[in-house]
């Protein structure tokens, strides 16, 4: 099991990043440009949404402003874009992703990370990649998970220009506190986190001096 602090101390930009475990839920959001850096979590009555923290320095809001997190029946949808909405509206979480790819901001081409939680415990994380000219699309389901641990998967490796794709299966992480990965993350980059602890939802945003 790999110790997740560590993980994201060690790793100046993972991007977006989600960690699913027994019971509690981390979703994170980072940025390098003024535009990206420029957000807030904020609650809806379903979940949260992004909105720009200053709209007079609103630059394009198109793949930055979202619902990140959704409820829709015996489930928690969250996401990384607008994909979080395709799922909702089709109510089953691979027919809905079938029909999406990854993110259109070449050479990135940013990947769309997803996960649902299901009430009975059941959890599907989900990853569509640029590869080859098309869309690679991968999906992980897990029937449980232990108690303390989870799995993590993030849009980035880590820095570089382009910036890699996260490879592999979702990292098995232990499940720290929503305070200690919010110190966990880098300093410069992180932009907010929401966490979702046995159903008590915790927002962390840099913006507004958390």
């Amino acid at each position: 099991m790999t110790d997740f602090l560590e993980l994201l101390r060690s790793n100046p930009y993972p991007g977006r990043g989600i960690a699913v475990g027994k019971d509690r839920v981390y979703y994170f959001i980072m940025g390098r440009s003024a535009n990206s850096r420029n957000r807030i979590f904020v609650t809806t009555p379903d979940g949260i949404r992004t909105e720009a923290h200053d709209p007079s320095k609103m630059v394009d809001p198109s793949l930055i402003i979202y619902h990140p997190v959704r409820r829709m029946d015996g489930a928690l949808v969250v996401t990384n874009g607008d994909q979080t909405d395709t799922i909702v509206e089709f109510g089953d979480f691979r027919a809905a992703l079938m029909t999406r790819r990854y993110e259109p901001d070449e050479p990135n081409w940013t990947p769309r990370i997803s996960a649902i939680c299901y009430d009975d415990g059941r959890f599907e994380l989900s990853i569509l990649k640029h590869r080859d000219g098309g869309c690679l699309r991968e999906f992980f389901s897990y029937e449980s998970c232990g108690e303390g641990k989870g799995y993590f998967i993030s849009t980035y490796a880590g820095p570089g220009d382009p910036l890699p794709s996260f490879t592999g299966e979702p990292v098995e992480i232990d499940m720290p506190a929503p305070e200690d990965v919010w110190a966990a993350l880098n300093a410069d980059n992180k932009v907010s986190l929401y966490t979702n602890v046995k159903g008590k939802v915790t927002i962390f945003n840099k913006n507004l001096g958390d």
